[in-house]
């Protein structure tokens, strides 16, 4: 079995490919780019059970959009970002709900822990209009929809798994869809911080780094879900296998690589390297250095995607 450690789709599609050699596209798996403005945007849809299994994800459709250089994004960068979000989700919504319907946004994640608060940090700027169609509505445009806001904590601080306060949420105020904004696990350093990955197929927080929560999908909170998400951290192990393929390039430069090097480079080092990092309790978790400022970009587009849609 293929130990993918990433929760974006299109990375474990491309791992699935290169480690069955399949020059074109999976059984059951449809995929399809775009790029404009310097943003590319990667459409994975899952088809059936086939191409389910092979990546490890299920049925439904996965849209990845790059964003370079956000390390240094200017405010006209970050709102074309927010733009291409913003048509994301509007197709999403109008496949699972009708114009208008509530929605409630919940945003995933500890936002005392910096990698974890992109969650908690999108709802402090999401437009939420329950309360003043509830007690102003005067003062709001005829047809707002109904949007409401919740960062729920984790289950260290609070005691409550997450689906257990969000099923009470959606017994209580019956929105028509569920928004899950969360930090996810990448395999490459490049794709920290400046990749959005859109699912409608739900999330299992917690996935990416091997501490995995409840699920929250339609099956168990009874309304669709579509899962927004930002990759902050790779693990110990995939940060050495990147260097290694950097460091074996860089050889291969210099004409000094050998059959060994070569075959290095192919093999699932990944795996290796995992083995001989867990017994030393070694397997760390890593971000960027500059992950704060990342996080409040990132926070930046995703609340303006969001509040642009809705």
């Amino acid at each position: 079995m293929i130990n993918f450690k990433t929760d974006l789709a299109d990375e474990r599609r491309d791992i699935y490919r290169k480690a069955n050699n399949i020059a074109n596209e999976i059984p059951g798996i449809e995929t399809s780019e775009k790029e404009e403005n310097g943003i590319k945007t990667t459409k994975v849809k899952i088809l059936n059970d086939e191409g389910a299994n092979a990546i490890g994800k299920p049925i439904g459709n996965y849209i990845t959009i790059d964003i370079k250089n956000l390390r240094i994004a200017q405010k006209d960068e970050i709102e074309n970002a927010a733009q291409v979000l913003n048509g994301e989700l509007k197709e999403l919504y109008n496949s699972h709900i009708n114009n208008g319907e509530d929605i409630l946004v919940v945003g995933l994640g500890n936002i005392q822990v910096t990698p974890d608060a992109l969650g908690p940090r999108v709802i402090n700027d999401i437009d939420v209009t329950r309360h003043l169609l509830n007690y102003a509505p005067q003062y709001l445009e005829p047809g707002t929809r109904c949007v409401s806001a919740i960062s729920p904590g984790v289950l260290g601080t609070t005691g409550i798994e997450t689906q257990e306060i969000l099923q009470g949420i959606v017994e209580r105020i019956k929105p028509k869809l569920i928004i899950v904004i969360d930090s996810l696990a990448s395999k490459s350093m490049e794709r920290i911080s400046s990749t959005i990955q859109i699912a409608d197929t739900g999330i299992v927080p917690g996935a990416g780094v091997g501490n995995k929560r409840r699920e929250l999908t339609v099956n168990t909170l009874g309304v669709p879900v579509i899962a927004l998400g930002v990759p902050t951290c790779v693990d110990a192990a995939t940060l050495t296998s990147d260097c290694l393929d950097i460091f074996i390039e860089k050889l291969q430069e210099e004409a000094k690589s050998n059959d060994y090097l070569n075959n290095l480079k192919n093999e699932d080092k990944y795996t290796m390297i995992k083995e001989a990092l867990l017994p030393k309790d070694f397997n760390f978790i890593v971000t960027p250095k500059e992950i704060d400022d990342l996080i409040e970009n990132m926070s930046s587009v995703i609340a303006r995607g969001i509040n642009l849609s809705l």
